[in-house]
């Protein structure tokens, strides 16, 4: 009788039971508690990686061109320190859903943007999903498309001398909680009166979530955003035991 040869596995991580890799831009502002950055926003284990030279400008208004290589060699090492799925810190790296997910051996989520079509799926007949973007400039077919969106989503950003836009487009402006979260509000508000056919809010940007509360408050509508896209990713990944109680 032949000897039985094992399979060889996939080669264990450096920790283990780490479900979220989260590739991060490379940006100086602080992160708020809610924002993807911060480490207290998670209910679940997560291991950070910047990407350096992913600036802000370069993955937004420069289409995150020439990035494609240094986000696949971050997620790669992430996934050797033992990670079970990757996500990232821009809504705008839906451009990247594909060949991340082609290039990686692990689940991929790179934007919130890809709830669009599952939202979509538990509105009420004539209702559709309206997106709230850092830039609805720079937020455009290519980002929809990669999500599996509908091109003509309705969309509204922040505007261009928005605090919001200086803070988090990382130029060296103060943030102020107050203000950062009435600006974001504005713009839901904005969202719903121009388009009163919107049943629900994703949120693009990953520094909203915040600021997910005082949308719905504002609006009446439900809110999706990074966070707990990434939580529900991570409990497919990592599924909670429950203990059975005796009868």
């Amino acid at each position: 009788m032949s000897p039985i040869v094992p399979t060889p596995a996939r080669a264990a991580g450096t920790v283990a039971d780490l479900p979220i890799g989260i590739l991060m831009l490379d940006t100086h502002f602080h992160r708020f508690r809610g924002d993807v950055g911060n480490a207290m926003t998670w209910s679940i284990p997560v291991q950070f990686k910047i990407v350096k030279d992913a600036r802000p400008e370069r993955v937004v208004e420069g289409g995150a061109e020439g990035l494609l290589e240094p986000f696949i060699t971050a997620a790669n090492e992430l996934v050797e320190t033992g990670v079970c799925g990757i996500a990232t810190s821009c809504g705008f790296l839906a451009v990247f859903q594909e060949e991340l997910s082609s290039a990686l051996p692990v689940p991929v989520a790179t934007s919130s943007l890809l709830q669009i079509p599952l939202v979509q799926q538990i509105l009420p007949a004539g209702k559709r999903v309206g997106v709230l973007t850092y830039s609805s400039d720079s937020l455009g077919p290519r980002h929809f498309a990669a999500a599996g969106a509908p091109e003509d989503t309705p969309t509204v950003g922040l505007p261009a001398n928005s605090l919001f836009r200086q803070y988090y487009g990382d130029r060296h402006a103060k943030g102020d909680f107050q203000v950062l979260e009435a600006e974001v509000v504005a713009a839901a508000r904005e969202l719903v009166k121009n388009n009163p056919d919107v049943g629900a809010i994703v949120c693009e940007c990953t520094n909203m979530p915040p600021h997910s509360p005082a949308v719905a408050r504002a609006t009446g509508l439900p809110v999706f955003d990074v966070v707990n896209f990434i939580e529900w990713f991570a409990l497919g990944l990592k599924p909670r035991r429950f203990v059975q109680a005796a009868f």
